[in-house]
């Protein structure tokens, strides 16, 4: 888990991921960030409903911000590719253990989904990406991205994970040169993640 905190933002307002969308389209953004993360962070009770403190609430929010700037940034490149790939964390899976009978191959390295639970978030976004024409990788961790990117030929890459971690996976793909898209999960920790499958099918 990148973070050193777990959060959950699955009971903020959407409101809240329009204004980060609004607030991300600014110019000069980058000169006034922690005062708008503040504000954000404020307005919508983010440390009320969450639980975090000040400085995690602040760290959540910069990085949500600069996930939707490099979102926009990215957009129209990532929307001229052709071959393209959808990575997906495992910890979102329904469960965690033999009841999900999903299979892990260690050479690609990426789990097989098995189709069991049709009300598996990784299930549906797994079919989602599949019925879009990406190949879809579900990961035990972002660590098994430059493997696969060197194996494949991809030129568009859209990622779900922590905003930290898909931080440093856009400046991966940026030191790559491909084209890349962040959907940021709603809930961490080491199991039952959440996502917005709505956000993942408008990114796709």
């Amino acid at each position: 888990m990148p973070y050193g905190f777990s959060f959950d933002l699955s009971e903020i307002s959407k409101s809240f991921f329009r204004e980060l969308a609004r607030v991300s389209q600014e110019r000069k953004l980058h000169k006034k960030l922690g005062v708008r993360a503040r504000y954000l962070a404020e307005k919508f009770r983010l440390q009320e409903i969450t639980g975090l403190d000040v400085p995690n609430a602040l760290q959540l929010v910069e990085d949500l911000i600069d996930v939707h700037m490099r979102n926009l940034s990215e957009r129209e490149n990532f929307v001229k590719t052709k071959k393209r790939a959808l990575f997906l964390p495992h910890c979102a899976r329904k469960y965690m253990d033999s009841r999900c009978q999903a299979q892990f191959d260690a050479e690609i390295p990426s789990y097989t989904c098995a189709r069991c639970s049709p009300d598996c978030l990784v299930n549906q976004a797994n079919t989602l990406g599949e019925n879009k024409g990406y190949d879809v990788y579900i990961l035990p961790g972002g660590s098994c991205i430059p493997e696969i990117l060197r194996k494949s030929n991809y030129d568009g890459v859209v990622g779900v994970s922590c905003s930290q971690e898909l931080k440093l996976g856009g400046e991966y793909l940026k030191h790559v040169g491909l084209a890349g898209q962040a959907v940021p999960l709603l809930k961490n920790g080491c199991a039952k993640t959440t996502f917005s499958i709505g956000n993942l099918e408008k990114t796709l």
